[in-house]
């Protein structure tokens, strides 16, 4: 099994670090998947709260959003492709905060974004430090983790949820525009 060595030339995935990080991909990558069940579980109504914030069509966005979410959870459960695991977990949570819970503060009792802001911290940690023990990363493709591979998530992960939001406000401003009759 290939060793996941940190920034600092330490090896991260040593007695106790590795088994630290395997219940943190695991728990987490756990709760993403569940977060993106929960979507397609009522798709039509999570839809209908897409529209309103803006993500529009709706219907589309939630499908996106859940499958998002629960390729990441699964992805990071397994261990599979942890920065790329990583990034779609940063992506769905940008677009969260932004979206949703940005304006009302730091504090979920607000409804604020502490729980997104802490996905994307775990995403960033685990990409910079590997996935830990008894992953598929080293074993079905080669494991990559460090200071570089976070950074990269981050910036996927960030930017893709950028040119997701651009790409519905483009379409709700086109949307609202009075079509042309024809003379």
């Amino acid at each position: 099994m290939s060793r996941s060595v940190g920034i600092m030339g330490n090896d991260v995935a040593g007695r106790s670090g590795g088994w630290g990080l395997t219940a943190l991909r695991v728990g987490t990558g756990a709760v993403m998947a569940g977060h993106g069940l929960q979507k397609l579980r009522d798709l039509d109504r999570v839809g209908q709260v897409f529209d309103m914030i803006g993500l529009k069509p709706g219907r589309d966005h939630a499908l996106l959003a859940s499958i998002t979410e629960i390729g990441a959870g699964v992805a990071s459960v397994l261990g599979l492709w942890t920065p790329a695991a990583s990034a779609a977990t940063t992506g769905a949570m940008t677009v969260a905060i932004a979206k949703v819970h940005g304006k009302n503060g730091l504090w979920l009792t607000d409804r604020g974004y502490e729980y997104n802001a802490t996905l994307i911290a775990i995403a960033f940690a685990l990409a910079a430090a590997g996935p830990g023990h008894l992953a598929a990363d080293g074993l079905v493709t080669r494991r990559r983790a460090n200071l570089g591979w976070a950074l990269g998530e981050l910036a996927l992960g960030v930017g893709t949820a950028v040119a997701v939001m651009a790409l519905a406000d483009r379409r709700s401003r086109q949307a609202a525009e009075p079509e042309e009759t024809p003379a």
